[in-house]
């Protein structure tokens, strides 16, 4: 007879032993994980170890790097990389082995993964004496064997502060240099705006815009339009609310006072609707039901394009002729546009957006461009318009989109024109001899083993130093469009 104790432990410890056979085999695949990442930044370096064997090019420097971004390019269209990235990983894999050897040595023995040396080397770059970095990287390696990355990304900030041997004041004034804004694509017609900046004015900029979106839900509260339960009520209510609390945010922002918000109600405008529900096109606000993370969005895309936390403000106080305008294209089908079709928009070279956005952004164009297209391939054939004009860039900047290097995203507002065939060799001023270049493939171009070739159909076939045969195809014919044997089948007999 079988005790059913007996049979209770047996189980338990035949899942405890199944369990544990799991997390080994995961742990012993993240340790490989390691080591073959260790190993490829071991070839990266060795790869820029053999450009630097070479003779470098006499020139300024956008030349003198060209046997670098050569041999970027070969890696990057060999692996369908971008080959800034490359180049970036190249940079990275050169800090790592050379600068921190024994992050290195733990990555390769599998010890640490990648995202603990990220982290090492992100905290201990800045320290440039030999010695105060070696001993920070001892401390940083020992912390990460046994810590997340997570846990060990705060103490090797302490860690290197401490050891770094110049004064924080200088190295802030040296990081400031670095401030930029850069905008990220996401899904669904929307995008991040992401600026770096000295920690004092970004958190700045979140408190002004926290302080108008809170005027804005207090002087909602007070007029009975939306409570903080996010009910809407009287939407006329709301709406003068919503004004009021705008000009107040206007006062305050002028050096008026805080206290001002409590007689927010007491002049307001009912035609203003400063923060509608689209404020970009400075609709009315009705029912408005946004929380407090949509207002501040809102606030931050008026200040920024208009100078003001309000539309009305700003169309009062600065004249047409000194406004800074923002430019974007937008592609729309034609049947898209006549309500015919459910094709979405595109911002062009971004991502999809909504058909109404598409539309309000197109009524307030100064003109349209025409784009013929064929109808399987979707390769763009012509581009017109009524009022006489450069035709040729423009079906060229429709057709493009980008830099045509294999894998670069820099939009053509940003690249040259350049000849496939120069010129100084016959090569035609046509749209099958010309495309856009970014600076830094067109120098890379022209200075370096790479060639290139276009055909008909605008693909541009590049072949790199050592032989490599890499297409890049128009991004207008990157599209879903139907095989022609289906399109046959379904056109009249």
């Amino acid at each position: 007879m079988t005790n059913a104790g007996s049979l209770t432990t047996v189980t338990t410890a035949v899942a405890a032993a199944a369990v544990d056979a799991v997390v080994e085999e995961l742990v012993e695949i993240r340790r490989g994980v390691a080591v073959l990442q260790a190993r490829e930044a071991a070839v990266l370096a060795r790869a820029v170890e053999v450009v630097r064997a070479q003779d470098e090019a006499p020139g300024p420097s956008e030349v003198r790097d060209i046997p670098l971004r050569s041999m970027a390019a070969q890696i990057g269209a060999a692996l369908r990389v971008s080959d800034r990235t490359v180049q970036r990983h190249l940079s990275d894999a050169v800090v790592l082995t050379g600068r921190f050897p024994a992050t290195h040595a733990a990555f390769a023995a599998g010890e640490i993964s990648r995202a603990h040396v990220q982290i090492i080397i992100e905290a201990g770059l800045p320290i440039d004496d030999d010695e105060a970095r070696a001993a920070y990287e001892a401390a940083a390696v020992e912390l990460a064997r046994r810590e997340t990355p997570g846990r060990l990304r705060p103490a090797v900030r302490v860690l290197a502060a401490r050891l770094h041997p110049v004064p924080l004041e200088q190295r802030h004034a040296d990081a400031a240099k670095d401030r930029c804004v850069w905008v990220r694509d996401l899904d669904n017609g929307m995008a991040e705006l992401i600026a770096t900046l000295p920690a004092p004015i970004a958190h700045g900029i979140r408190d002004r815009l926290d302080r108008y979106a809170r005027r804005v839900i207090d002087a909602r509260r007070a007029s009975g339009g939306v409570g903080g339960d996010g009910v809407a009520r009287d939407g006329e209510d709301a709406a003068r609310a919503l004004d009021a609390a705008a000009a107040v945010g206007e006062d305050a922002a002028a050096g008026g006072n805080a206290d001002a918000g409590a007689n927010a109600d007491a002049g307001a405008n009912a035609d203003a609707g400063a923060y509608g529900d689209t404020p970009l096109f400075g609709e009315p606000a009705v029912h408005d039901t946004r929380r407090i993370d949509e207002i501040r969005a809102d606030v931050f895309t008026d200040l920024l394009l208009t100078g003001h936390g309000s539309p009305e403000v700003s169309n009062a106080s600065i004249p047409e002729s000194e406004a800074i305008v923002a430019h974007v294209q937008v592609t729309i089908p034609v049947l898209t546009a006549l309500g015919q079709d459910t094709t979405p928009a595109e911002l062009t070279g971004h991502t999809p957006i909504d058909t109404s956005t598409a539309l309000k952004l197109a009524g307030t164009a100064s003109g349209w461009d025409r784009v013929l297209t064929h109808p399987i391939t979707g390769t763009v054939l012509a581009v017109d318009r009524y009022r006489p004009s450069d035709q040729l860039k423009r079906a060229l900047r429709v057709r493009d989109e980008h830099c045509r290097f294999p894998g670069c995203r820099i939009p053509t507002r940003k690249c040259d024109i350049d000849h496939t065939t120069a010129r100084e060799h016959d090569g035609p001023t046509e749209i099958g001899n010309l495309a856009h270049l970014c600076r830094r493939h067109h120098t890379l171009k022209h200075h370096s083993a790479w060639r290139v070739r276009q055909t008909p159909d605008g693909v541009l076939h590049w072949i790199s130093p050592t032989g490599r045969h890499h297409p890049d195809t128009p991004a207008r014919t990157l599209v879903f469009t139907p095989d022609h044997e289906s399109h046959r089948a379904r056109l009249p007999a």
